[in-house]
């Protein structure tokens, strides 16, 4: 599970190809990816902002800015988490994401980045 540190907010990743929602046959293969945030700073922080670089084995190279998660921006006390669960599509069954979250000191108002650990989406009959 990759899994990075930036500032006391750690973020891991496990991933899940649906099959149920791919097409290989039409270059469509769909990826579940769950991510847990964990605050083991001092500071309450916010998740403002998440910003995605997906790459495909294809060559393609998309960038998914926005505000939040999955339609929420967590405010984490010390020592709690945040999951959810999002979804990305490619066209080769094979790429990887990697990203970063813009975070909030709601004691200060700082903002800082963290690091969104690049993670590997494959179809599992790749693997072979």
């Amino acid at each position: 599970m990759p899994t990075t540190t930036t500032q006391g907010v750690t973020v891991s990743v496990t991933t899940n190809y649906l099959p149920d929602y791919s097409s290989p046959g039409q270059e469509h293969f769909v990826f579940a990816y769950k991510i847990d945030i964990r605050n083991n700073s001092e500071f309450t922080v916010k998740l403002l902002r998440r910003h995605w670089h997906i790459h495909d084995a294809n060559g393609v190279v998309r960038e998914v800015e926005g505000e939040g998660v999955v339609g929420r921006q967590p405010v984490l006390e010390p020592g709690e988490a945040h999951q959810y669960v999002s979804g990305c599509n490619l066209k080769s069954g094979v790429g990887k994401m990697r990203g970063t979250y813009l975070m909030e000191r709601l004691a200060n108002g700082q903002e800082f980045s963290v690091e969104i650990p690049e993670f590997t989406l494959m179809v599992p009959y790749r693997l072979n």
